[in-house]
């Protein structure tokens, strides 16, 4: 992998030793390294520290104040310490070339040494090493990540005017958008990206950007860098980049499919070529897992009042919970690709989802069904937005929650969500997302003011 146009760079198929990093900085001329981690929310925060105090970092020797980042600790008990992950150094190509800028993925652990549960990075390694223990199973993801790009108005403050009035593929001079979207490609694969594919979606000023399936840890590592890198690069071009999955009203929305296979002994469980769809009895069972469970998981594959505006018929994202082997109208799609590509897509997932807590919610919900032996009702091959509720009720096809607040109550009985997320997270999440809906729930939307108030 490679980190900016003329580095030396090092091998990082294997964790590097201190002295590699601190080497590969110096002859890249790195002036400062950014400490990353992501929060309960899913936003990227980091410490940047100057190229003197690498060492220390490296030494898990840093600190941060835990009671200031919402979800995480008590301000009487509030120390806790930076463990990068050495693997993923990498330079920020966007920023300069002379006296340039690192970064390092970093876990949050507690001052006894001992990972901090409310880090949702560690909450995903619990998770993924109890599974490979228990079962053997490895979990890879392939995100397809939607976003938009908007102008920002004479102060710099991000509008919804979107940057191009662009459809489906279309290419310039229409997609005005297609020189930052190369632009972020650039970026991340200079990072150690590997891009399969960039379009313009359906909406206007919306984009997709398709990378490589990797391994859970990985894949969600790699949608909080794409989540930066592709602010940062807009923001150089005088745009504004949003993962908001419903920002414009009448069109449709971002979501986060998530391609999700399991793989023991380095062969993908999910196929099988004795069957005549090829798929195994396993992966009927994870469908079946995913199905069973996903209004229990919705509120952190769908965690903005916001993301209930996208998931609302007539706009190409998945409502009802039923699956199919191409029907993009149902939750969880199966792609034709068999083999060792062989897949399922849940559609639901957002771009503003923690990315973390969302892999390992995934996973625990088709686990269960694998464990249990869930069998998927009958795949639906009609387009489920035309089916009266009659048609859906025959077809036991049921709805994925229509706000926040239903959601959250559905996260309250979910002990799928509760053994995922842990104890720590669980309950802050639960908190924080109670406590944003009572703040939706109370204000005087624009929409009130002109439909009430000259009539009542």
């Amino acid at each position: 992998m490679s980190t900016v146009t003329g580095a030396k760079t090092m091998n990082i198929s294997k964790e590097p030793t201190n002295e590699e990093i601190i080497k590969q900085a110096k002859a890249n001329d790195v002036k400062f390294v950014r400490m990353q981690f992501i929060d309960i929310y899913g936003i990227v925060k980091n410490l940047a520290i100057p190229i003197s105090q690498l060492e220390k970092a490296l030494n898990n020797e840093l600190m941060l104040d835990g009671s200031s980042v919402k979800g995480f600790q008590r301000i009487e008990k509030s120390d806790l310490y930076f463990y990068p992950d050495k693997r993923t150094f990498r330079i920020l190509p966007w920023r300069p070339s002379e006296g340039r800028v690192a970064r390092l993925v970093c876990d949050i652990y507690d001052p006894d040494g001992k990972p901090f549960p409310g880090c949702p990075r560690n909450n995903l390694k619990r998770v993924l090493a109890l599974v490979e223990k228990e079962h053997g199973y490895m979990m890879n993801i392939g995100p397809e990540c939607e976003f938009f790009l908007f102008n920002k108005d004479a102060n710099g403050n991000p509008t919804i005017d979107p940057s191009d009035v662009a459809a489906y593929f279309d290419v310039e001079p229409l997609d005005i958008g297609q020189s930052v979207r190369r632009e972020i490609i650039y970026t991340l694969e200079e990072m150690g990206f590997e891009i399969e594919a960039s379009h313009h979606e359906v909406a206007i000023g919306q984009h997709e950007i398709d990378f490589k399936y990797e391994d859970a840890l990985s894949a969600a590592d790699n949608i909080a860098t794409f989540r930066w890198v592709t602010k940062a690069v807009a923001a150089k071009h005088g745009m504004h980049a949003t993962f908001m999955p419903k920002p414009i009203f009448g069109q449709n929305g971002s979501g986060m499919h998530c391609n999700q296979s399991l793989s023991k002994d380095g062969k993908n469980i999910f196929f099988d070529a004795s069957t005549p769809d090829k798929l195994s009895k396993e992966m009927k069972w994870y469908i079946g897992g995913l199905l069973k469970n996903i209004r229990g998981i919705c509120a952190v594959t769908n965690p903005l009042v916001n993301s209930y505006k996208r998931l609302v018929p007539g706009y190409e994202a998945p409502v009802y919970i039923a699956w199919s082997p191409g029907n993009r109208s149902a939750l969880c799609r199966v792609p034709d690709k068999r083999g060792s590509s062989t897949r399922v897509e849940l559609r639901s997932p957002d771009p503003a989802a923690n990315p973390y807590l969302v892999a390992a919610c995934m996973l625990y919900a088709g686990l269960d069904g694998i464990k249990n032996k869930i069998e998927p009702p009958s795949p639906v091959n009609r387009n489920i937005y035309h089916l009266n509720p009659k048609e859906k009720a025959e077809l036991k096809v049921d709805s994925l929650p229509g706000t926040l607040e239903e959601a959250l109550r559905e996260l309250e009985k979910s002990k799928i969500a509760k053994d995922a997320l842990g104890e720590h997270i669980y309950t802050q999440f639960l908190a924080l997302k109670w406590d944003e809906w009572d703040e939706y729930r109370i204000q005087v939307t624009a929409w009130e003011e002109s439909r009430y108030l000259r009539t009542y």
